[in-house]
């Protein structure tokens, strides 16, 4: 057996009324395939437009490999002139990806391109639209975002494939204690369910996303990706209208965030060891006891 997925709700435009009552009310994932339709973004945003823009500046890249205990979460693996990069994922089969790339703050004119969905909700976080960039093979792992927002999730140039769970799966998915990712060692496409069975009928969503598709994804949700060609996407934020959300927010940022990268810098490899095992022991309890409920 394994996870039990099911499809994720699509529409090709949808009124803010119902998006609110069904989507955004009730913290269901949806897929807006048209809510791109009238952005120049959808025809204009090519990767060799976007070698145009940005050029050959160095960027972070990432990949596969599971986390150093040694290091804070999201170091990078390597480093690439851009233009050099879009030629390596356009090209041939990579891990390589760039994360969290704020390519507005070089080429603040691709703002032009694009249009807040401010129709369907409020709450936009204007300074921090978010590209992420990935060759087939490439995969984002399991998480969720650690500020808690709502994501408008575009893709372009490509397909995705991506996974999601409730955020009230997270001990049976082996998330790490002072953490918003799980433990590393599983493939989410397909996990071994004899080495990790607290995975066996988590229930969860699957989508593959093509060219101009957005995903809606609820504040806390987590999200496994995988770049199936080399291709990007474009992470719109919200913030939830909830002050016990906000405080939820600040709370992640400040412990699991500040906390995980002291104990990982001042522990290493100890403190890897000491959370994974935690990480197995809540998920075998939360089995036993039939969680969630």
């Amino acid at each position: 057996m394994g996870f039990k997925l099911s499809g994720v709700d699509t529409v090709e435009h949808i009124s803010a009324a119902d998006f609110k009552k069904n989507y955004l009310d009730a913290r269901r994932p949806l897929v807006i395939k048209g809510l791109t339709k009238s952005w120049p973004a959808r025809e204009k945003w090519t990767a060799e437009y976007m070698k145009e823009i940005v050029g050959s500046k160095t960027v972070p890249l990432y990949d596969n490999s599971k986390a150093d205990p040694a290091k804070p979460i999201n170091t990078s693996a390597a480093v690439m002139p851009f233009n050099e990069y879009i030629d390596l994922i356009k090209s041939q089969p990579t891990e390589l990806r760039i994360f969290f790339f704020n390519i507005f703050k070089h080429a603040p004119q691709l703002l032009d391109d694009i249009v807040l969905p401010k129709d369907l909700m409020g709450g936009f976080i204007e300074s921090m639209p978010a590209m992420f960039f990935g060759g087939s093979n490439s995969v984002t792992f399991l998480h969720y975002d650690i500020d808690l927002p709502h994501i408008f999730h575009t893709h372009f140039g490509g397909r995705k494939h991506i996974i999601l769970f409730e955020n009230k799966w997270k001990e049976r998915l082996y998330c790490l204690p002072n953490a918003t990712y799980a433990l590393e060692d599983y493939d989410v496409a397909n996990p071994d369910i004899s080495k990790f069975p607290a995975l066996d009928g988590v229930e969860g969503q699957e989508v593959f996303l093509e060219h101009g598709d957005t995903l809606f994804m609820p504040t806390g949700y987590w999200h496994w990706m995988k770049y199936l060609d080399g291709s990007f996407s474009l992470s719109l934020r919200a913030w939830d209208a909830s002050i016990t959300r906000k405080a939820a927010s600040v709370y992640n940022l400040a412990v699991k965030g500040g906390l995980d990268s002291v104990l990982k810098m001042a522990f290493k490899e100890k403190y890897a060891r000491y959370r994974e095992g935690v990480a197995i022991k809540r998920a075998e309890k939360a089995l036993a006891g039939g969680y969630p409920r």
